[in-house]
């Protein structure tokens, strides 16, 4: 769940860079690589926010949840 938003930006980006360069004729693969850590990067920062509260969130209820997990 949290990393869906930088996977499906590298997938997209990845689906149509491959369209551009099947359109052009230009195979160059650093092309690709070069926009999707770009992209990625960007949509990681962009949701770092969003990321970080959900990783929070789950710690929190671990925590919680230790005293019911281990018996006493």
């Amino acid at each position: 769940m949290i990393a869906t938003p930088i996977l499906l930006s590298g997938v997209a980006i990845g689906l149509l860079i491959a369209l551009l360069q099947a359109l052009t004729q230009i195979q160059e693969q650093t092309i690709a690589t070069v926009l999707k850590i770009i992209v990625m990067v960007l949509v990681a920062g962009y949701t770092m926010h969003w990321m970080t509260d959900i990783v929070v969130e789950r710690s929190i209820d671990i925590y919680h949840a230790i005293p019911r997990i281990i018996p006493q």
